[in-house]
């Protein structure tokens, strides 16, 4: 790979960014934000079938207590939870891996993106708060139902990325499963990045190779 026109994708959770993901409590102190925005009453019980990230059986059983939409509710929280993240990002809660300043040395030779299962406005806003303008694409998730369940490993985002940036061949670097299973369905090759939080995760498929850092990603392109 060595064409301006080749795709070198990242994502950003554990890839960009510190961290396996965000933490459960910004869902649930969005949970509390979307019940209080809404005037519910909620018991424990129905409390506890809403908790949690998923859009699983559970909520939608909670949901169906309270007699309201799942699918409006879901959205509404969130909605809730993409503004927690970006508060706790911009009081420094997280911050991007030393590592990632080798990211300026791929800019002239590959067209980069970022493609993230984080929603959104998060990507967004780190990609602002960060000056991480070397990225020709950055893209998360829409909140929501649809967005949920089009996370990876569904391709629909890196399809939606490769489309974009006019690309056909190119390389998705992860740190999870799934993003090693959604670059294969997208026609990408994956490179995996071992960090401290995934240390001992097993792949259901082969990667075109395993990193310890960014800085050693050039070796493999």
């Amino acid at each position: 790979m060595t064409d301006g026109d080749q795709l070198l994708l990242f994502d950003m959770d554990g890839v960009i960014l510190e961290g396996h993901g965000t933490d459960p409590a910004v869902h649930d102190d969005a949970l509390d934000e979307a019940i209080a925005e809404a005037g519910l009453s909620v018991d424990d019980d129905t409390r506890s079938l809403l908790a949690g990230y998923e859009y699983d059986t559970e909520f939608v059983r909670g949901c169906e207590h309270l007699g309201i939409d799942p699918v409006a509710f879901y959205r509404r929280r969130e909605r809730h939870s993409a503004s927690h993240t970006i508060d706790r990002l911009a009081a420094g809660d997280r911050t991007l891996y030393p590592d990632s300043d080798a990211l300026d040395g791929f800019a002239d030779d590959y067209t980069l993106g970022l493609i993230s299962n984080n929603y959104d406005a998060v990507v967004e806003f780190v990609v602002d708060h960060y000056d991480l303008d070397g990225f020709a694409y950055a893209r998360g998730r829409e909140p929501g139902v649809g967005g949920f369940y089009r996370r990876k490993p569904n391709p629909h985002y890196l399809l939606a990325g490769r489309e974009a940036l006019g690309g056909t061949d190119g390389v998705y670097v992860g740190d999870r499963p799934t993003d090693v299973m959604a670059a294969r369905r997208a026609g990408l090759d994956a490179i995996f990045i071992r960090r401290p939080h995934n240390g001992d995760v097993s792949l259901p498929v082969e990667p075109r190779a395993m990193i310890d850092s960014l800085t050693a990603l050039s070796e493999y392109l």
